[in-house]
């Protein structure tokens, strides 16, 4: 029996039993808009580079679902099912002091994940699930990347940061401060400093582009 949880624009997610256990199935779904063999190709592509991904970023400590099977012909990843609360859900309803707890532990999952060459592509607290143990897992790797490019890192946080400002407005400020710190004890204070310029550098571009739109 498969539910269906979330139908994205890349892929959907069920919830299924497989072998006894509570899975989560994500199948990503033919784009008619792009020729059947480029098509094909990415989205086998993405099943394969998702998991070695995911793979990469548990060597690196920061934990994520277990991978049970790739099917790359039909471009469907099979994984553990984890049970918690999406960040997106809880973060608004936390304590103070909870609440920068827990964006702490994200700075510092984050900082594992740059200081290892990886980059998750799509940081929002949506793709955080916080578990009954106080663990938080990372899940969606399907934009990631593997490279150490300041640019990359810079784009990654600074995806982050929107994210709480359009979701958690009301605590965006104190949750963002609260993840560059844990990530600064991550990644030592010249590599936060040097990430937190390109941050700056990343929105300064963007207000230029919006100007020079608005004056179009």
């Amino acid at each position: 029996m498969r539910v269906l949880l979330k139908k994205g624009a890349e892929a959907s997610l069920y919830l299924a039993d497989w072998h006894g256990k509570r899975v989560i199935i994500k199948k990503r779904l033919p784009k008619a808009y792009r020729p059947l063999q480029l098509d094909q190709t990415i989205r086998r592509y993405r099943t394969v580079h998702e998991p070695q991904l995911m793979h990469e970023a548990k060597r690196a400590g920061v934990p994520t679902p277990a991978i049970f099977m790739v099917d790359v012909e039909n471009a469907a990843i099979i994984m553990e099912y984890v049970e918690g609360h999406q960040v997106k859900a809880l973060l608004d309803t936390l304590s103070d002091e909870d609440r920068a707890e827990l964006c702490l532990k994200i700075g510092g999952e984050i900082a594992k994940l740059h200081r290892h060459g990886i980059v998750h592509g799509d940081l929002t607290t949506s793709n955080m699930i916080l578990n009954g143990e106080g663990t938080v897992f990372f899940v969606d790797f399907g934009l990631g990347d593997k490279t150490s490019e300041l640019e990359a890192q810079g784009i990654d946080l600074h995806l982050l940061k929107r994210a709480l400002q359009s979701t958690h407005f009301g605590h965006a400020e104190e949750c963002f401060a609260a993840v560059i710190k844990g990530y600064a004890d991550g990644v030592g204070a010249d590599a936060e400093a040097a990430v937190c310029e390109k941050i700056r550098e990343i929105e300064k571009r963007g207000r230029y582009v919006a100007e020079r739109q608005l004056g179009a």
